[in-house]
């Protein structure tokens, strides 16, 4: 191995060393918010022995994060078994690790890309290296990284990456001559293992082909190659945007608002104008008060005019997807790396019904922004004639600059906590941060026990969050929780949740206040059960909450509340909602008798035969109804 080369791979070594040290501070943490359904409350991932039938077991199981992320699910899985449970700090250090390894490759990746723009060889080592450490020291990264489920993100990224790596080596074989096969095929499989974290790792085409555009111009010593690339991409482009156009719109677009949002795929759209401006805001000022982790406060867009950011955002966005064209031979590199962001908004930022922001939707694109920033800042240094050293002084201060930033912020990241308290106070509008607040100060006293230290401050949460966002369910529903426990709930605790839940929109964070509820009666709160009764009623009044959550609230009031009566139309509820031929009526009758209740098993067998009647009237053709 050439000296240079080994100088290099100890360098990127240590930029991957340095990586993984800014992040230390938030061990050990706790794990938040949507890594209780995918890690700790899920059964799949509790792997006891290390076996290959019980690893066969976690890479078939049904997850509720996706089925095509079994790479990552298998690596939650291996964490569980060394920790010898859901230890937060192995789940982290996990992360960090494959943080710090995508640093390393980041780096070589750069080298690359840069020794192909034209960058000497002895001159290319330090460019490179700065703009990996400067990626992976970014305090945007830290709830990608430390935000435990978001590993489908992370790993993601590291096989992109070494897939592009892949990709960029092998049309340099392609350029000199050489087949370039091999490098192709490794681009290919190192692919198919990206898509095997999460979906966004499809955009993996539209990454190659912003290096065609910019860097690569489709070239090749073989012209006949060079034209089937052109005609390639070509073909390929027309169809992805005919696949966009009559599939994905057809099937994601509606007039209405989506299930458990409130904007419609319109209203999604332009509002992710300002989405992208934000997070570029937030990747050039990275201060931690513009990064509060939730997003829920954000206020979709409704026209082009409201709010009025809303058509200056959106005339940005195309700007600089302008500039990048008109760019794309004088400055290849900021060409790319403007294409690679935007490129990597492409999913999250379009008709699929996600929500409207996310921090860890940053991780890939990140490379883009990093490759821009360097890029311009080094065309202003040449221009400016500016001497390398103070280049060079310049850049090491901005790293600097960055990774504490970074520190600070991981360190916020040790205790729910403090990540509730950072993120009320620079997100004040957020229903999700108040209620993580007023949940974690319950936690901190222990829980659902008598004389619990810290119950009073949960409550005053409570209290504060259900003053500064009236849209939000969960702080008013906590207050009654926490309030039952300390012994002085009142009636006008209870109508003044119920009153919010007859206004409120039927977000799915509002719709869950009934898991709330029911979680916090079986750990032994005693809840007033006729109130319990009523706000049940009214939440499915709302019709928000589907066949399976509708089932479940009948379940806790047949077994938890002992009212088999009463919990018969959410059952009914449930049935309607379920497909025709669905099973669970059956299976419902059956719970029923033996609870000596064949009565009620009756009326749910009857009403689950005659939806099984429309499904096989459906299923032959048949229509009894008119027409």
């Amino acid at each position: 191995m050439p000296a240079a080369t080994c100088r290099f791979l100890l360098a990127s070594l240590i930029i991957a060393l340095l990586a993984g040290m800014v992040f230390t501070p938030g061990l050990p943490g706790e794990f938040l918010f949507d890594d209780v359904p995918n890690i700790t409350a899920n059964q799949a991932v509790h792997l006891t022995q290390l076996s290959a039938e019980a690893l066969a077991n976690v890479l078939t199981s049904l997850q509720l994060s996706g089925t095509t992320r079994s790479l990552p699910t298998l690596s939650f899985a291996l964490d569980y078994w060394r920790a010898g449970g859901p230890d937060p700090m192995t789940f982290k250090i996990t992360n960090i690790v494959l943080h710090a390894l995508t640093a390393c490759v980041l780096a070589w990746f750069f080298r690359s890309l840069l020794l192909v723009a034209g960058v000497s060889v002895t001159r290319v080592r330090w460019p490179a290296l700065a703009l990996a450490l400067a990626w992976a020291a970014h305090p945007l990264q830290v709830s990608a990284v430390l935000y435990v489920v978001q590993r489908l993100q992370t790993m993601g990224t590291l096989f992109l990456i070494l897939a592009l790596w892949a990709y960029l080596l092998a049309r340099q074989a392609q350029i000199e001559g050489r087949s370039g096969r091999t490098g192709l095929l490794l681009t290919l499989l190192l692919w198919i293992v990206a898509m095997g974290c999460k979906e966004d790792s499809a955009l993996l085409p539209a990454y190659t082909l912003a290096l065609e555009l910019t860097l690569l111009r489709f070239a090749a010593a073989d012209t006949r190659l060079a034209d089937r690339l052109r005609r390639g991409y070509l073909l390929a482009t027309l169809f992805a945007v005919a696949a966009y156009v009559l599939v994905i719109i057809p099937h994601f677009w509606q007039g209405q608002a989506y299930w458990g949002r409130d904007y419609t795929a319109g209203e999604r759209l332009l509002t992710q104008g300002r989405v992208l401006c934000m997070y570029l805001w937030q990747i050039l000022i990275p201060l931690p008060g513009h990064m509060p982790f939730y997003y829920d406060w954000l206020q979709p867009s409704r026209s082009l005019l409201h709010p009025w950011t809303t058509l200056p955002a959106i005339a940005l966005v195309l700007a600089l997807l302008g500039i990048a064209w008109r760019l794309r031979v004088r400055w290849p590199l900021f060409a790319l790396g403007v294409l690679l962001f935007f490129s990597a908004h492409i999913i999250t930022s379009n008709v699929i019904g996600l929500e409207l922001a996310f921090e860890h939707r940053n991780h890939f694109a990140l490379v883009g922004a990093v490759l821009a920033v360097g890029s311009l800042l080094g065309h202003i240094g040449s221009r400016l004639q500016i001497r390398s050293a103070v280049q060079a002084i310049g850049c090491a201060a901005l790293i600097v600059a960055l990774a504490s930033a970074t520190l600070m912020r991981a360190h916020t990241w040790n205790s729910t906590l403090s990540i509730a308290r950072i993120a009320t106070e620079h997100a004040p509008g957020s229903g999700r941060a108040w209620t993580q607040l007023c949940a974690s100060y319950f936690s901190a006293g222990g829980g659902a026990v008598q004389n619990n230290p810290r119950l009073d401050e949960a409550i005053e949460s409570c209290i504060a969050g259900s003053a500064a966002v009236p849209q939000s369910l969960n702080s008013p529903t906590l207050l009654v929780v926490l309030k039952s426990l300390r012994g002085d709930a009142t009636p006008q605790d209870w109508n003044h949740l119920q009153q919010r839940l007859e206004t409120a929109p039927m977000t799915r964070d509002n719709a869950r206040i009934f898991m709330i509820l029911t979680f916090h009666a079986r750990k032994g709160v005693k809840l007033d059960k006729q109130e319990l009764l009523e706000t049940f009623e009214v939440l499915a009044r709302r019709g928000a909450l589907g066949a399976f959550n509708t089932a479940s609230i009948g379940y806790f009031v047949m077994n938890d509340l002992s009212e088999p009566e009463l919990a018969l139309p959410y059952f009914f509820e449930a049935i309607e909602a379920n497909p025709p031929n669905d099973p669970f009526p059956q299976q419902l009758g059956a719970e029923l008798r033996a609870k000596g209740r064949p009565d009620l098993a009756e009326k749910v067998e009857r009403l689950g035969f005659a939806r099984s009647r429309i499904g096989d009237a459906s299923s032959t053709g048949i229509n009894a109804g008119p027409r």
